[in-house]
């Protein structure tokens, strides 16, 4: 098959575009090479089997000529990360909501029916949950009295009680809370209105968090694993935020890419017909902490520091149900996480193009836990 990889350029997309060419399939990559994401002035890193073509996906014109033969489109294009502050709005809805849209429409006009939509579990705001009481439960937004008394875990909406973290399904409601995550879920809301108006049939992949070669460093947006790694990469402790016992799912970005390849086969085969979203992930949860000291460990560098900090719009616990995409896409990933955190301690970035600050401004909790590594 012929195959459209917008954001190939990137850091999702430079391995979907790779493991695509070695199943065989051709390759298009669109990509604008922002200067946030690959610094001034950059030329299209990608494999050299691909037709790289430099431009805007909010552009109509070249969405129609980049389309021309196109048999599946994976769309990976979009500004990525929490964000700075709200400054960042404006610029998500831009490039996440708008490109999109601009795509759909241009697939519809171009008869080109088959999408995969690189999705985001931050659509699910916080994770399953369950109150010994009121069963399975989904509680708000944190309140920021309680994270400045680092009382982090979130309680039962309904009576306060502990919760259990769970697993969450793509049935979910969803709740974003930040405005990288409403634009994801703006995102599949056009898709979903593009299959139901007769545009074509469409995967929504959910990405959990992605981490290994090739992550870019040194800029606001990019993940956790990132920021920690660039840390060690100068000899400072990774800072971890509230107590470190987040849990989240952590999935190598060669099992995402090999998700990406079984999503295209299976839509080009005709065996996902209209609309359908799949959690990516490894299925195994470990804490932020965890990563932390892992990576540490891995190359020898300082061990974390707990800083009791915290950002509005996080999340406490994000852990994915992995059932659905191991029965349609027979997708079961292969890296584990201490021999993907071992490759990744050591493993390649992608140049910083940011300068100042590496996360929004972080808030205290008071009073101020001890100083200690970081542990589950």
């Amino acid at each position: 098959m012929k195959v459209l990889v917008t954001g190939g350029a990137g850091f999702v997309g430079g391995h979907l575009v790779e493991a695509l060419l070695d199943a065989g399939h051709e390759v298009r990559v669109l990509d604008v090479l922002l200067d946030r994401a690959h610094g001034p002035g950059a030329r299209p890193t990608v494999d050299r089997r691909a037709d790289a073509v430099v431009g805007d996906v909010r552009d109509a014109g070249t969405v129609a000529r980049t389309l021309v033969g196109i048999d599946v489109v994976s769309h990976q294009a979009a500004l990525v990360g929490l964000g700075v502050d709200l400054s960042d709005l404006p610029a998500y809805a831009a490039h996440n909501e708008l490109g999109t849209a601009v795509l759909l429409a241009g697939m519809a006009a171009a008869g080109v029916g088959a999408l995969v939509l690189a999705g985001s579990m931050v659509v699910y705001g916080e994770g399953c949950y369950r109150c010994a009481l009121h069963g399975e439960v989904r509680p708000g937004p944190r309140r920021p009295a309680d994270l400045d008394a680092g009382r982090f875990e979130p309680g039962c909406p309904f009576c306060g009680r502990a919760l259990t973290p769970g697993t969450v399904r793509e049935d979910a409601p969803l709740d974003p809370r930040s405005a990288y995550a409403a634009s994801k879920a703006a995102q599949e809301h056009l898709t979903r209105a593009w299959a139901v108006g007769g545009g074509g049939d469409a995967v929504m992949l959910r990405y959990h968090n992605v981490y290994g070669p090739g992550m870019p460093s040194g800029t606001p947006y990019a993940g956790v694993a990132s920021l920690f790694r660039s840390a060690l990469a100068r000899g400072e402790a990774p800072r971890v935020f509230e107590d470190g016992r987040q849990l989240r799912d952590f999935v190598h970005v060669r099992d995402v890419a090999a998700a990406g390849v079984a999503a295209v086969e299976a839509l080009g085969a005709g065996r996902l017909p209209g609309t359908t979203a799949c959690n990516i992930a490894s299925g195994r949860p470990h804490t932020v902490g965890e990563l932390a000291t892992a990576l540490a460990a891995a190359v020898g560098g300082p061990e974390p520091v707990v800083t009791g900090e915290y950002r509005l719009g996080d999340v406490r616990h994000v852990v994915a149900d992995t059932e659905r995409a191991a029965r349609l896409l027979g997708f079961r990933p292969r890296i584990g996480f201490a021999d993907g955190v071992r490759e990744f301690a050591t493993a390649p970035l992608r140049p910083p193009v940011a300068t100042g600050a590496i996360s929004r401004r972080p808030r205290r909790a008071a009073p101020p836990p001890e100083r200690r590594p970081a542990a589950r």
